[in-house]
C-alpha cells in the first residue's frame, strides 16, 4: 500500500453529512472520538472480537425499529468510557437533534470503548463532559489523526507485555468511485501487530526483548513461542465507515461486516478473545444514489485497511512514568 498524505488519504468526513470531533485529555493519554450526523444516518453494526464493550448495538439490527442514528461515539477509559456517550446525548439534544417521541427528541448514539487503562492514571476516564467537548469540538474538516481523542492511549503489539508494545492511534481516510465516497475512521489499540497489506511489511507491533526492532508476532506464534497471556478486552479496534451512498439498514450492516476484511489485511492477529474489534457503518444518503453492494463493499474494506495504517503511522511515541511506547517510525524492521 503506498503510504498516502493526508490529503491524498482523505478522511471520513469527505462523506457529505460526517463531522468528527475529538476529545483528549491533558491529565493522562485518553480520550474520545465523536463522528456525527446532525440529519441522521441508517446505521449497522458489527462485532467480532470476542470481548466487546458497546452500548445501544441493537437498535442497529435491521429488524428494529428504529430506521437512524445521530452519531457514534468511540472512546477510551474501558467500560467506565461508555458514560461519554451521555455527554453526546446531551450536546445532541441542545441542537435540538433526536428521534421524535412527541414530548421531545431523543438522540441515538450507538458507542464502543477500548482499553487503554493501564497507560496512566486508571482513574482518569473520559466521562459525559468529555463526549459533550467531542461534540463541540465537530466539524467537517479533516480530522487530526494519531495520539487524539480514543487513540490517544491506544497501543499495539501486546502479546508479549505492555513493555514491549508500541503506541497506536487514530487514522482516517475515504475512497471515491462514481460520485459516491465510503470514509473509515479507525482507533487502534489492537493486541496484533499492524502490517501494510501490499507489502507484508510489519508497521507497529511487539517488539523484541531489547526493545529495539520488531518481534514479528505471526512468525513466532507460528514457531510455538510462548507468550505473555493477554487480559481479556485489554485491547480493541473500534471504527466507524461512512457512506454518502443511498443504504437500508440491512446493506448498512453488511457494510460493517465486510469493512472487517479491512482489519484482517492490516492486523495479526484480529478479532482475538482478547479483543473486542467493532465496526460501526453509517449511510448519509447526500450522495443521493448508490452503488452495488460488491463496489460499496470494496470501498468500505480498503477505506478501512487505510484508515488502520494511517492510525500507526501517524501515532507519536509516548513515556508516561516507566513505560516507553515508541511509534511506528522509530524501528528496524524485521528481515
Amino acid at each position: 500500500m503506498k503510504q498516502l498524505s493526508s490529503s491524498e488519504a482523505g478522511s471520513i468526513t469527505r462523506v457529505a453529512g460526517i463531522e468528527v470531533g475529538h476529545f483528549t485529555d491533558p491529565r493522562r493519554p485518553t480520550g474520545c472520538t465523536v463522528v456525527l450526523a446532525r440529519a441522521g444516518a441508517v446505521g449497522g453494526v458489527d462485532v467480532r472480537g470476542a470481548a466487546p464493550g458497546t452500548r445501544e448495538t441493537d437498535l442497529l439490527e435491521p429488524g428494529n425499529l428504529v430506521e437512524q442514528v445521530h452519531a457514534v461515539l468511540l472512546t477510551g477509559g474501558s467500560a467506565w468510557g461508555l458514560d461519554a456517550a451521555s455527554g453526546v446525548m446531551r450536546w445532541l439534544e441542545a441542537q435540538g437533534i433526536g428521534y421524535d417521541v412527541g414530548v421531545g427528541r431523543v438522540p441515538l448514539v450507538p458507542a464502543a470503548v477500548l482499553f487503554d487503562l493501564p497507560v496512566g492514571d486508571m482513574r482518569i476516564r473520559p466521562d459525559a463532559a468529555a463526549g459533550y467537548a467531542a461534540c463541540a469540538a465537530a466539524s467537517a474538516l479533516d480530522p487530526p489523526e494519531g495520539n487524539v481523542g480514543a487513540g490517544a492511549g491506544a497501543t499495539v503489539g501486546k502479546l508479549f507485555g505492555l513493555q514491549r508494545a508500541m503506541k497506536g492511534g487514530v487514522g482516517t481516510a475515504s475512497v471515491t468511485v462514481d460520485g459516491v465516497t465510503v470514509g473509515a475512521l479507525i482507533a487502534c489499540n489492537a493486541l496484533g501487530d499492524v502490517l501494510d497489506p501490499d507489502s507484508a511489511q510489519i508497521l507497529a507491533g511487539a517488539r523484541t526483548p531489547d526493545g529495539r526492532h520488531l518481534q514479528d508476532t505471526r512468525r513466532t506464534l507460528l514457531q510455538g513461542a510462548l507468550h505473555q497471556p493477554p487480559l481479556g478486552g485489554s485491547n480493541t479496534t473500534l471504527g466507524v465507515i461512512a457512506t454518502d451512498a443511498l443504504l437500508t439498514k440491512a446493506q448498512a450492516r453488511r457494510l460493517a461486516l465486510t469493512a472487517h476484511d479491512g482489519l484482517a489485511r492490516c492486523i495479526y492477529p484480529v478479532h482475538t478473545p482478547f479483543d473486542g474489534d467493532t465496526l460501526f457503518a453509517l449511510g448519509t444518503g447526500l450522495a443521493g444514489k448508490s452503488l452495488d453492494m460488491l463496489t460499496l463493499c470494496t470501498l468500505a474494506a480498503e477505506a478501512t485497511a487505510r484508515a488502520t495504517v494511517r492510525a500507526v503511522l501517524a501515532a507519536q511515541a509516548l513515556t508516561i512514568a516507566d513505560l516507553r511506547l515508541p511509534c511506528a517510525h522509530d524501528l528496524t524492521r524485521p528481515g
